[in-house]
């Protein structure tokens, strides 16, 4: 199989890929989840450009001794079911395997990044040799119809000033999962937990990020993946609907937990969001694509 590019080409930052749309707005129950070795990341058959992971990853550490090398879920494709007899459901089964910080920053984030890529219409094989975890995203809207959007930091590591939606990755250790070595007996109810933190994660995201208690958020609706062209990164994004008004949120977003991440936070209206879509990361730019086939599905619907 060929390599899909170079590093020297330009790739649009704004430029994303929607993976999966689920506009009507999966729950829980319609969410389930394969965590599998099988979905793991497979090293790339150039040993030098494989030993570049270890490279960059201790110059970084040289940089900034705080890094921490912790295990995320890395995405490896999906399944669609609907319900056979009167339950027409849709379901959506996540095929997630597992990788860690050190290879995110050595593949996915690497200058070299594209060389890790293969040339295939397959999305898991395009990104096979690439960490891809799995981040999150949230479309979060106030009780007087505004959504909420963070600008990012001047600090951050990834695209500073950036306009954002609240958001994070599912956590492996929050639900004690270090490895793949488990017995048999457990996979089902691994599998069943794994699905419930991609729900959790988002809602302590949101939570942290803008300051808001959960008790104001509704349960979480699916709405797909996208991914950022740049890097191939994806990102799983979720509608949430907050019982507070936007001003009532402000007061809370002061009090922030993860407030040194972002300087400001806006309460967008469609036309404002149009507006700040230039200045989005690709994964976030497509999830206001999400959004907006969502809110296209539920005019035809009403």
């Amino acid at each position: 199989m060929e390599e899909a590019g170079h590093a020297d080409s330009a790739v649009d930052p704004c430029s994303f890929k929607l993976l999966i749309s689920c506009p009507c707005g999966l729950s829980p129950s319609q969410v389930s989840v394969v965590f599998s070795d099988a979905c793991d990341r497979i090293p790339h058959p150039d040993a030098n450009l494989e030993s570049t992971i270890a490279e960059i990853w201790e110059q970084r550490s040289q940089k900034n001794n705080s890094l921490y090398n912790g295990k995320k879920f890395r995405y490896g494709g999906y399944m669609l079911q609907r319900g056979s007899g009167s339950d027409h459901e849709l379901h959506v089964c996540l095929r997630l395997g597992l990788t860690d910080y050190r290879t995110f920053v050595g593949t996915n984030l690497s200058h070299l990044w594209k060389r890790f890529l293969v040339s295939s219409e397959d999305d898991s094989v395009l990104c096979q040799h690439t960490a891809s975890p799995l981040g999150n995203g949230a479309i979060v809207e106030t009780i007087d119809e505004k959504i909420l959007v963070l600008q990012r930091s001047n600090n951050v590591g990834e695209f500073p000033g950036h306009f954002v939606f609240p958001g994070g990755h599912p956590e492996p250790h929050e639900i004690g999962v270090a490895s793949h070595q488990h017995s048999k007996e457990l996979t089902e109810s691994i599998n069943n937990n794994v699905s419930l933190e991609m729900f959790d994660s988002i809602v302590r995201e949101v939570v942290e990020e803008i300051g808001v208690p959960a008790s104001s958020l509704s349960i979480p609706a699916f709405i797909g993946v996208s991914r950022r062209e740049l890097n191939v990164r994806p990102a799983a994004f979720f509608y949430i609907k907050c019982s507070l008004n936007s001003k009532e949120v402000q007061q809370f977003y002061s009090s922030a937990q993860d407030g040194y991440e972002s300087t400001q936070l806006y309460a967008a209206t469609m036309v404002d969001l149009e507006n700040m879509a230039s200045k989005m990361p690709g994964c976030h730019r497509g999830g206001l694509a999400l959004y907006k086939l969502m809110a296209d599905n539920n005019l035809k619907n009403t």
